[in-house]
């Protein structure tokens, strides 16, 4: 299973639904990303990934000062989990991993 590549997702929070994109990809052995959405772009610590199970924390400061914990399930291209901030509900977490472009893939 692997969690590389750009995500799009789409968090249902209870002030909304929140769209957000984050990349994942492999550094040194060891998977990092970051997370681009409302109008900030910010790193993702903690990436876990065991099986199809994913997991990472990210801080942000839009639209309030969180701290949020992510668990995701992969399958193929698409994610299903929550996003969990202190004492409030889990919020439910869709994504689907971008296309990579054929051009793209021949020069890997």
């Amino acid at each position: 299973m692997t969690a590389e590549g750009i995500w799009d997702l789409s968090v249902s929070t209870p002030i909304g639904r929140i769209e957000t994109v984050i990349e994942l990809a492999p550094q040194a052995g060891v998977l990092t990303g970051s997370a681009h959405g409302a109008g900030e772009n910010v790193p993702l610590s903690d990436i876990t990934l065991d099986g199809d199970r994913l997991t990472w924390k990210q801080a942000v400061t839009k639209p309030l000062r969180l701290n949020l914990a992510f668990a995701v399930t992969i399958d193929g291209d698409t994610l299903t989990g929550t996003s969990k901030a202190g004492r409030l509900p889990a919020s439910k977490v869709t994504g689907r991993r971008r296309a990579v472009p054929a051009a793209a893939e021949h020069r890997a």
